[in-house]
């Protein structure tokens, strides 16, 4: 397993960065992102707990359901489908108010299932998915500046 963990503080309110990073079908505007689409709405908001979004990044494509949601704090997904197959613990996106602005703590623990290479597979994608989560997060700055 692999644990991916990206941090990055948003000069913006805690409640906007929490409202874009939480609008699943709008993730298509990130870098990287090819489309996005929310395919089960949550409850009780159609973002919350138990939505379910789709997300293809070209390559790589994954099916997440969200499995906790509290404005404006916390989002947490588990992967249940991807390309390439993968075993996912769970992925967190924290929040926290600071003078500064947001601090936002992103994390996800996996393992690319490949028999054999899926070791070598899984060090190799975890930069490439730490380099997404960072650019996300900086789309999100610049669209709240």
């Amino acid at each position: 397993m692999q644990t991916i963990v990206v941090k990055r503080t948003i000069k913006a309110p805690i409640e906007k960065v929490f409202d874009m990073l939480s609008d699943h079908a709008n993730y298509k505007d990130f870098p990287g992102v090819k489309d996005s689409e929310l395919v089960k709405k949550g409850k009780p908001h159609k973002n919350g707990v138990g939505a379910v979004r789709e997300i293809d990044a070209g390559t790589a494509w994954f099916r997440e359901e969200i499995t906790a949601y509290e404005r404006p704090v916390r989002l947490d997904y588990l992967i249940t489908k991807s390309r390439p197959p993968m075993e996912h613990k769970g992925g967190s996106v924290r929040l926290e108010a600071t003078a500064a602005g947001t601090e936002v703590t992103w994390s996800s623990t996996l393992r690319i299932r490949i028999p054999l290479i899926g070791g070598l597979v899984t060090k190799l994608v975890a930069p490439q998915l730490a380099k997404a989560f960072a650019g996300t997060l900086k789309s999100v700055e610049k669209r709240l500046a």
